[in-house]
């Protein structure tokens, strides 16, 4: 199957693609394009989530490629990137889903579990047989996780014993374990616990409401004296710089599906805009137009040219946390300009969910808020650049 060249990959970044990668893309990209697209919008309307694409996209091997013990073949971060672009392009729930199973969840094990662990849980989450979820946030700490984290984790024996609650947990409320971050009572360090979700204790209630990506299912949890075994304890997580690890490498994915979502929306408006007939003519062809589809494709570019190279800064062992922050915070906050650009050229169809470009409009607030705001990333670019840290 061959990958056929985005046009909206104005300077052609995916040319840099192996072979075998581009024949994995295509392929992903035929099957998003196919069986997800389609009932995205539904989905979008009802809040609810599309369980059986776990299945497809496993087949794919899209959870397998980042990690040694399940991926199929050797691949690069820009390739895993390009990945999280396809998956934004289509949905920005759908990328959320897969940076939570495969970045969040199975990157807090890889990163911090032992080699067990990593034997254990890894391929049955990469062939989807268990969906993982990602405890971090809680309902009065977000952005001060590393000092405001209060659930707490007691050694008692050989168990663990965890009391507490946790906010916007994506998968939450289907995930068959989550990972619960927690602080030690011994030493007050974050600790990392791998906790099935039918243990005695533990209960999700799905978060309603939410007006951007809807399709996501975020939770409030409850944990209420949750009795783990210490062989479910992540055996390196030993403090909040552990888990900052996982979010050093799931914050670059993020950028890049920020893009894919820039991506769907100034598809959907280059496709409306050829096929809107106003004074005579398709509004495409028009000055105003096109200045917002061009306004929208130099963020892109410019967006897609700093991702690339900060996983090509993955794959070279130099990233640094605050390349990945600037990317997060930049491509996301061109991001919210791009769709709203798309959105402008669509006028008032731009506010229905028929054309696509409204739930990519939506969508990007949460990926503007979530994986560190604009600001929290900002104050890592800015104590990198100055050497003063500036945090509260």
């Amino acid at each position: 199957m061959s990958l056929e060249p985005l046009a909206s990959d104005f300077y052609g970044y995916e040319s840099m693609l192996t072979d075998q990668e581009k024949t994995a893309l295509a392929a992903i990209r035929t099957y998003l394009e196919n069986e997800v697209k389609p009932v995205v919008n539904g989905h979008w309307e009802k809040a609810t989530f599309p369980h059986e694409i776990i299945k497809g996209l496993a087949e794919l091997d899209v959870y397998r490629f980042g990690w040694d013990e399940t991926k199929p073949f050797d691949n690069s971060a820009v390739f895993r990137g390009f990945v999280a672009l396809e998956l934004g392009r289509i949905d920005a729930s759908v990328a959320t889903h897969v940076g939570v199973q495969n970045g969040l969840a199975m990157g807090a094990i890889n990163v911090t579990g032992s080699d067990e662990q990593r034997a254990e849980w890894l391929p049955r989450m990469a062939a989807g047989e268990v969906v993982g979820a990602f405890g971090l946030t809680e309902p009065t700490s977000g952005s001060d996780s590393a000092q405001g984290l209060k659930t707490t984790a007691t050694r008692d024996g050989d168990e663990w014993v965890l009391n507490g609650e946790k906010r916007w947990i994506g998968h939450a409320t289907f995930s068959d374990i989550t990972v619960i971050w927690a602080k030690d009572t011994a030493d007050n360090q974050v600790k990392g616990f791998i906790v099935p979700t039918d243990t005695t204790g533990y209960r999700a209630t799905k978060i309603e409401n939410k007006q951007s990506l809807r399709i996501v299912q975020n939770a409030d949890i409850t944990l209420t004296d949750v009795r783990i075994p210490d062989s479910l304890r992540l055996q390196n997580a030993n403090s909040f710089r552990d888990t900052a690890k996982v979010l050093r490498l799931t914050r670059a994915e993020v950028a890049w599906a920020a893009v894919g979502n820039s991506i769907g929306a100034y598809e959907a408006a280059l496709r409306y805009t050829k096929e809107r007939v106003q004074f005579g003519k398709p509004i495409a062809s028009h000055q105003l137009i096109q200045d917002l589809l061009v306004k929208s494709i130099g963020n892109i570019t410019a967006s897609l040219g700093m991702v690339v190279r900060v996983s090509q800064m993955l794959d070279q062992g130099i990233q640094r946390d605050e390349h990945s922050a600037l990317a997060k915070a930049y491509t996301t906050a061109r991001m919210r300009e791009t769709v709203a650009w798309c959105r402008e050229a669509l006028g008032g169809n731009g506010i229905v969910l028929d054309y696509d470009v409204a739930r990519h409009f939506a969508d990007a607030e949460a990926l503007y808020s979530y994986e560190g705001t604009r600001e929290m990333n900002t104050l890592i670019v800015g104590r990198a650049l100055t050497g003063f840290a500036a945090f509260v």
